[in-house]
């Protein structure tokens, strides 16, 4: 069993679950959250290894949580794999400012998810 800690945040429950069930599936913990602003509250407390995030969310977007987590020193070097749809592309320098680790087009499968958090694991435990 994986002791590392997945934070996902969708404001659409089916995908929460789908997602959650896959990495629980896996070995992996998961701490779940509807809106941006409660992603980012549970990213500062739990300090999760890797951060799932759909881009459209309420309260606070996919993308401002992520600016909000790079400010803070607690959890600036959390890979976040961000969820979009694809009228939502994000551009490359933004994914290079914010150190968004992969953005995945909806919809997509949750093994693809699986497997970039796999990634961005090992990619964290390199550095």
């Amino acid at each position: 069993m994986s002791d590392k800690k997945i934070l996902v945040a969708d404001d659409e429950i089916h995908i929460r679950q789908v997602v959650a069930m896959k990495l629980r599936n896996n070995g992996f913990e998961v701490i779940l959250a509807e809106n941006g602003r409660q992603a980012y509250e549970l990213a500062c407390s739990e300090k999760p290894d890797v951060i799932v995030s759909d881009y459209q969310m309420p309260l606070m977007t996919g993308l401002e949580m992520i600016e909000a987590l790079r400010k803070n020193s607690l959890t600036v070097s959390i890979p976040v794999i961000m969820l979009t749809a694809r009228d939502f592309a994000i551009d490359e320098p933004t994914r290079q400012r914010l150190g968004i680790f992969q953005c995945l087009n909806k919809p997509f499968s949750p093994r693809e998810v699986l497997g970039n958090v796999e990634q961005a694991l090992s990619a964290a435990a390199a550095t």
